[in-house]
């Protein structure tokens, strides 16, 4: 099985829990996720499968869309609702203001990782030390916020949609937007809407992917169409297609002439996705614009 399974994270499970059950549902060990998600936290997990897995860096790289809910008023070590809390206090705040507040925090800003985060400092994971109660100092990190929308206001709560790039951390920002609002804040709920073009919408819940492997050859969904192939992940690469003929080069993991190609990828991109005359996928090669060739990056073969 080569692919990648679109997988709906419930509240409660670590990504990792999600990566050890399939392994367990599907009976395959070559399995990895494509980006973190607090146990608290639900929505979208992409799951390499097999070949797939080459692809997991690629998929992380990518920019997110979440919808979360901000609790004005509360402070906690771990910037969510599940953590200890440090400080409470009454918001007391104008909509007008807040709205203000909020929307200063889009385009590109500095944001400290939080202490309780899979991030590591000398090979020890921030996690870790923060449950031993050690705080070590980390340096600010910058991220882009594409867009925030406020979906709704109903004090103490405001429900907010966020589209950012890779590295952010929306308890972060709960708790950045509630300090500068004056009365602190935390982030109460989280769904991952969208990551590297996989949408909520078609995701699965592990009870419902292990419910279609059960039912395998009596009548239900086919297993197999679960799995959505590598390069349709990668379609933010532009394609290229080799001429007949350079299917043995392509093979041997070498560099293509520019001179070789039946279709030139669109746009200034330094990667594509290379196929050969017969459509098969070949993998992610690199523009050597000085040499006038595309040499492999990452292959699928």
């Amino acid at each position: 099985m080569d692919g990648i399974i679109n997988v709906y994270k419930e509240a409660g499970f670590t990504s990792f829990d999600v990566v050890a059950k399939l392994r367990g549902i599907l009976g395959q060990k070559k399995i990895g996720h494509t980006g973190t998600l607090d146990p608290d936290a639900e929505g979208v997990l992409p799951v390499c499968v097999g070949k797939a897995t080459k692809v997991c860096e690629y998929l992380t790289e990518q920019d997110k869309v979440y919808q979360a809910t901000l609790r004005l008023g509360v402070v906690t070590d771990t910037q969510d609702a599940s953590g200890a809390v440090l400080m409470e206090r009454k918001p007391d705040i104008a909509e007008e203001r807040l709205c203000e507040i909020i929307k200063s925090f889009s385009g590109r800003i500095r944001q400290i990782p939080p202490m309780y985060s899979a991030l590591k400092v000398n090979g020890k994971k921030l996690c870790d030390l923060a449950r031993q109660g050690v705080t070590v100092e980390r340096k600010a990190r910058e991220i882009e916020i594409y867009s925030i929308k406020i979906l709704s206001i109903e004090m103490p709560r405001v429900e907010l949609f966020v589209h950012c790039s890779k590295g952010t951390y929306i308890r972060t920002l709960c708790h950045d937007i509630g300090e500068a609002a004056g009365c602190g804040g935390c982030m109460e709920r989280l769904l991952r809407v969208k990551t590297a073009g996989f949408s909520v919408d078609g995701a699965y819940r592990l009870r419902e992917i292990e419910e279609i492997v059960k039912r395998q050859g009596q009548g239900g969904p086919n297993l197999s169409e679960l799995f959505i192939p590598v390069d349709e992940a990668l379609k933010e690469y532009p394609k290229a297609v080799a001429k007949k003929g350079m299917e043995k080069l392509l093979r041997n993991g070498c560099a293509v002439p520019e001179a070789k190609l039946l279709l030139t990828p669109e746009g200034e991109a330094d990667l594509c996705r290379m196929y050969d005359a017969s459509g098969a996928f070949i993998g992610l090669f690199r523009h050597e614009r000085g040499k006038r060739a595309y040499r492999p990056k990452k292959m699928f073969l």
